[in-house]
């Protein structure tokens, strides 16, 4: 007994050797930024001029400044807004998709065609995806020219002067990248379901969509909530798209400012102490609001 104790010890100790990688990566690139991100939260530190400020220890005067001078709160509206107008068009169409391709009674030809030409977007670097927006949708810009041409607008229509067609282009890229990712995984969640509830369900006299609503979606919701939790984290870190499609400034009027393009202006500044303290705050704001998703999503679990 002795012995295979000890050959199971030795085998065990090649899953720990394997993890090493692991662990020196997470610590070096995460845990180690994190706990220093956390500390210079604490601290003056910034550039004035050519002049370096501290970094003097200010305790929480950082997240104090941050909660009642700045405008945290109208940027965590900005990015929710823009965030909620490319999700749910995006579940929407992921979830169409989904039943569409795993139904085996449509009997669809070309699924992988369809299913590579679907991902693609979310290939696309979301720099080249905005610039492409960015062209299409200027004022001299192709949009623009067959709108006119087909007699919707009588001159050019400036859509980065207006906060909807803004934050609509950013919600609708958002989708566009997104939808082919969701809908993959949603797929992965609809093949997991037996067979035999379906046809259980069919002999009973259920209808498709109560069958979709009966059926699909309840045992989908482990997908579901992966899904949503963590869109709302890459929704919550959205940058790239509107810092582009905007040039950094957020316009009009900083409605399409967002949490992280709001850091991005403390970094570009220097004011270290300020961009820790907001990672900070958007750390807890991310785990906050997930929390939540898993409270509402968990009502209805069986006690």
């Amino acid at each position: 007994m002795k012995k295979k104790k000890s050959v199971v010890t030795r085998y065990n100790r090649w899953g720990y050797i394997f993890l090493i990688p692991f662990a020196v990566v997470f610590v070096t690139f995460q845990l180690i930024p994190l706990c220093t991100t956390i500390y210079n939260s604490f601290f003056e530190n910034y550039m004035s001029g050519l002049r370096k400020v501290g970094p003097n220890f200010i305790g929480l005067k950082n997240y104090a400044k941050l909660l009642t001078e700045g405008d945290l709160g109208k940027y965590f509206c900005n990015t929710m807004i823009m965030w909620i107008l490319g999700f749910v068009p995006q579940i929407i169409l992921s979830l169409l998709l989904s039943a569409w391709f795993t139904n085996p009674q449509l009997r669809l030809k070309g699924q992988r065609f369809f299913k590579t030409v679907i991902y693609l977007p979310n290939l696309i670097m979301a720099a080249a995806f905005s610039m492409l927006f960015f062209t299409l949708f200027s004022k001299g810009g192709p949009v623009n020219s067959i709108l006119i041409a087909i007699g919707v607008f009588k001159e050019p229509y400036d859509f980065m002067a207006h906060i909807g067609s803004v934050r609509g282009l950013v919600g609708f890229m958002n989708c566009l990248m997104w939808f082919g990712n969701t809908t993959i995984l949603l797929m992965a969640g609809m093949m997991g379901i037996p067979d035999s509830l379906y046809e259980a369900a069919e002999v009973d006299g259920a209808t498709p969509g109560q069958i979709f609503w009966k059926v699909t979606m309840p045992l989908l919701k482990p997908i579901f909530v992966y899904v949503l939790v963590t869109s709302l984290i890459g929704g919550l870190q959205m940058f790239d798209v509107p810092q582009i499609l905007t040039n950094g400034s957020g316009d009009p009027m900083r409605t399409s400012m967002t949490l992280i393009m709001y850091l991005n202006k403390h970094l570009f500044s220097k004011n270290f102490g300020m961009a820790g303290a907001l990672s900070v705050l958007l750390l807890i704001l991310t785990g906050f609001l997930s929390a939540i998703v898993f409270q509402v999503t968990a009502k209805d679990e069986v006690q």
